[in-house]
């Protein structure tokens, strides 16, 4: 079962293909398998990110929309990954990660923002770029290469676009940053993450110093879903609601 990422925004932790290792084996140079297919770990992450932003059970369509796959297709998906014990329906709801499903989830997570991170601290790319390659490179690394990674790339706690990095016994860490949007005038914090981050937005933000770790106090808010005029340490900006919507703070730290 394939799926269609070529219109994907750039969401970390997104994997497409299966393990080139066997399941429950070892590989040829003695690497331990992956415990479960890639394609299987892409449905389980998308799952999480869906999850984590209702308290609702999360729907077959909404995965169909987020995987650009067709809800038949979704169906059967759902249906393994439940005999196999990473979900639990809810009849005519949704579903739910168990325990075992969201640990999984939080591994494919991992892979992706540690491959973005040591493609921008190591190899030197763009934050702009690393998306692609990053998702590229998920379905033919095993866990050692990942942990060789993290070490040379310094251990990092967050992806270059500021998402936490999940650790590696799958556990999320704490976030404490709000959506500019949502903030009130005068409000000071520091961006940490940048939701939703297609290239050119990347390009535009990296252009006017608006990067994670980058002090900030929000100015004036047009009405009516307007744009927002924020200060920065290079002087002040004019950011559309969108754009607004996925910049992240942190309030009142460092600013």
């Amino acid at each position: 079962m394939e799926v269609n990422r070529s219109q994907q925004k750039g969401l970390c932790g997104l994997a497409t293909q299966d393990s080139a290792l066997p399941l429950n084996g070892v590989g040829a140079n003695g690497e331990t398998a992956e415990s479960i297919t890639h394609a299987r770990r892409e449905y389980l992450a998308e799952i999480y990110r869906l999850q984590s932003s209702t308290d609702e059970p999360v729907t077959t369509t909404a995965v169909a929309v987020r995987l650009e796959v067709s809800p038949p297709a979704v169906v059967r998906m759902i249906r393994r990954l439940s005999l196999e014990g990473y979900l639990r329906r809810q009849p005519y709801k949704g579903v739910r990660l168990t325990p075992e499903g969201e640990r999984e989830a939080l591994k494919s997570i991992r892979r992706h923002r540690l491959l973005e991170a040591f493609l921008v601290t190591v190899m030197k790319f763009g934050w702009d770029e690393v998306h692609e390659h990053a998702h590229g490179m998920e379905s033919v690394i095993n866990e050692q290469f990942e942990d060789r990674m993290d070490e040379l790339a310094g251990y990092p706690k967050r992806c270059p676009h500021g998402d936490p990095i999940p650790s590696k016994d799958g556990q999320m860490p704490a976030i404490n940053d709000v959506s500019l949007a949502a903030t009130p005038l005068g409000t000071e914090g520091v961006i940490r993450r940048i939701r939703n981050h297609t290239p050119d937005k990347l390009r535009y933000l990296a252009e006017h110093q608006l990067v994670p770790g980058a002090a900030i106090t929000l100015l004036n808010r047009a009405p009516f879903n307007g744009p927002v005029r924020l200060k920065a340490p290079n002087g002040e900006h004019v950011l559309g609601a969108e754009m607004a919507n996925d910049l992240f703070i942190e309030i009142g730290r460092g600013a």
